[in-house]
């Protein structure tokens, strides 16, 4: 993975850029991670400043269209109207998961090569070589509470993939679920999903999903349950391996919750692969350093990096990482703390409880390694 920082002073912008394009890969992928330098700027403002932003990053890389946003913001019944409406078949990610700098947005882009996206309903789809990615995002229903919102949701996600000729067990491999006010609503978001899985096949004795259950709020009040999700169709036997780390972690249904800890993909040139949300947690599934954050960190990195060597990739390798903080207070500490241990990565830190309380923080990423495998197409 290659790395650039770049920096709009005029705008009092910062991007982080991870560029995955070694010699001989069909086609390069890009993730970028944008925040504001001066926090001072009113909400309107910053948004202005970072879409510029985005703007001259395009111009710096002709040829190239995103294929994903996701708006980390501070006040998204507020600051929603400043989010561009059209983006050009970009799936778009909206969650109200503050940036614990002070400033009111960051922002996370996925871009490619122009020429492979395209938009359907409800779908975002890079075609190309034998696969189908799809991307779908800010799936949410109207209920009363928590766990008839989760069945209402991922009803209407195994029907949009259904209408793509693709099922939730087969062909998705990435979700992520935002819970409005997670110490309240998580246990019955977790029993919905447990018993959505049974009927669609997904047990123990077969697999989950990678996932990154949070703290998350929409647009809507009223909107406990927000998920965004990502499949892939054309996937051959072979080509899926769960990560597990049994000597850092347990399985997850072991304390009653249906996700894998990450999930590698192989293609013909490259290996994708997602770690689930990961927090200071141990093989018995305890928590580890109750109430010191940066110990807890050391611990959720520790558990990453050996997820990602399970998968044969090491630090280097992430091309984005999303760290997710239960007290703001404790930004400055873990923002100095990821200065030294990942400098280089696009990240984006946002205030955003676990699903447990006693956890302090937790972290989420994706790389990619120029693995190659000639019993499969390339990506």
């Amino acid at each position: 993975m290659n790395y650039r920082a770049l920096e709009w002073k005029n705008l009092s912008v910062r991007a982080l850029l991870g560029i995955f394009c070694p010699s001989g890969a069909n086609i390069p992928e890009y993730h970028a991670m944008f925040r504001m330098t001066d926090a001072t700027y009113d909400a309107g403002s910053q948004h202005k400043r970072i879409e510029a932003a985005v703007g001259l990053l395009l111009e710096q890389l002709p040829g190239v269209e995103i294929v994903w946003r996701r708006y980390f913001v501070g006040d998204l019944a507020g600051q929603h109207p400043f989010i561009p409406r059209e983006q050009g078949g970009t799936a778009v990610s909206i969650v109200q998961q503050p940036p614990p700098d002070g400033s009111r947005v960051a922002l996370w882009l996925y871009l490619i090569p122009k020429g492979f996206l395209s938009e359907r309903g409800q779908a975002t789809i890079v075609t190309h070589s034998d696969y189908r990615h799809l991307f779908h995002t800010q799936i949410h229903a109207s209920a009363a509470g928590e766990t008839e919102q989760t069945e209402l949701v991922f009803g209407q996600y195994i029907g949009l993939l259904s209408a793509e000729g693709c099922t939730l067990a087969g062909n998705c491999m990435r979700t992520w679920v935002f819970v409005h006010d997670i110490d309240t609503h998580y246990a019955g978001m977790v029993a919905a999903r447990r018993a959505c899985f049974a009927r669609e096949g997904l047990t123990k004795d077969t697999h989950f999903i990678a996932s990154t259950g949070i703290e998350g709020k929409y647009k809507n009040a009223d909107t406990l349950v927000l998920m965004d999700a990502y499949a892939v169709d054309g996937l051959q036997p072979g080509q899926i391996r769960y990560l597990r780390a049994p000597t850092h972690l347990n399985p997850t249904h072991e304390y009653g919750v249906t996700f894998e800890r990450g999930v590698a993909i192989q293609y013909g040139d490259r290996r994708h692969i997602f770690i689930s949300g990961t927090a200071s947690i141990n093989n018995r599934g305890e928590i580890v350093h109750p109430s010191d954050v940066l110990k807890q960190a050391g611990r959720m990195w520790e558990n990453i990096t050996t997820l990602l060597s399970e998968a044969g990739a090491g630090a280097n390798d992430i091309a984005c990482m999303m760290v997710y903080l239960r007290n703001t207070t404790d930004y400055r500490i873990i923002n100095d703390w990821l200065a030294k241990t990942c400098p280089h990565a696009p990240k984006v830190i946002a205030w955003a409880p676990v699903c447990r309380p006693g956890w302090l923080i937790e972290a989420e990423c994706m790389a990619i390694t120029a693995t190659k495998d000639e019993r499969f197409a390339v990506f």
